[in-house]
């Protein structure tokens, strides 16, 4: 599986943070988050613009209701992943819903840098409305997160002009790692 992990660079997530969280939340629940392109994880630089990123997201989140999931197979191995990652160590629930049967929900987790490159699971796709946001402490961790992804359907950068130069250290790693490269889209 793929997580299509998103790279949200400093200057972007300081000049529009909130409408990235909201934009993200979107992407995750479209089709139920059944699409193979489904960008399930967010790596973000730990701060204020942190916060209003995952504030957005998680609001964006809290209104979509239950969708059906194609197969009761698909819907079982979502809530079997989405119990993995509430299980994981470093994980912290943002959001949490209920869902049942085949229906799925959303959910919303975040972690630390640290604690994703200690789990190799928390890489593992969860096939649906799931996200997880990586916290790290600078732009080197955020390199080190991409390092050590494994192949990828895609890889998106989030960024602003002033971010040119940290998107050009995480180029070369990421268009080794997926398949597709997205900048500022989903």
């Amino acid at each position: 599986g793929s997580v299509n992990p998103m790279f949200v660079l400093p200057h972007a997530v300081a000049a529009r943070g909130d409408a990235l969280g909201a934009g993200w939340a979107g992407s995750l629940c479209m089709g139920a988050g059944q699409f193979c392109t489904n960008p399930g994880v967010a790596v973000v630089i730990d701060g204020p613009e942190a916060d209003v990123f995952v504030s957005a997201a998680s609001a964006g989140l809290e209104t979509v209701g239950a969708q059906t999931m194609l197969t009761e197979g698909i819907a079982r191995a979502y809530r079997t992943g989405r119990d993995r990652v509430q299980a994981s160590a470093g994980v912290r629930e943002v959001l949490t819903s209920t869902c049942d049967l085949r229906n799925a929900t959303p959910y919303l987790f975040e972690t630390t840098g640290q604690a994703w490159l200690a789990d190799h699971t928390l890489g593992e796709e969860v096939f649906g409305p799931l996200g997880i946001v990586v916290r790290v402490q600078d732009a080197a961790e955020m390199e080190t997160i991409a390092r050590s992804l494994v192949g990828q359907l895609t890889c998106t950068l989030h960024m602003d002009g002033d971010d040119t130069p940290l998107a050009r250290r995480l180029m070369p790693v990421l268009e080794r790692k997926a398949g597709r490269l997205l900048a500022n889209g989903y």
